[in-house]
């Protein structure tokens, strides 16, 4: 599954998820998103689910992979 990646981390936090659903937007239907964050992003897919349509819950996955970075990707219907 192809896509796009963003790391987060240096990205101020009022600044996140408006360039998140700007590049999700930015992918095709059948890639996904992956973020690098220094937490895990909960509301985030709270929000994607109850605002995208084109955002596929069921395949969302976040992974801890250190005690500052989580690996979540949101992939599109």
């Amino acid at each position: 599954m192809a896509g796009q990646q963003l790391d987060l981390r240096e990205i101020p936090p009022s600044q996140r998820h408006p360039k998140i659903f700007d590049a999700f937007e930015d992918i095709e239907s059948g890639e996904a998103l992956t973020l690098v964050n220094d937490h895990e992003p909960a509301p985030l897919y709270h929000q994607m689910a109850a605002e995208v349509e084109s955002f596929d819950a069921e395949g969302y996955t976040v992974d801890r992979v250190g005690p500052d970075e989580f690996i979540a990707t949101l992939p599109k219907r």
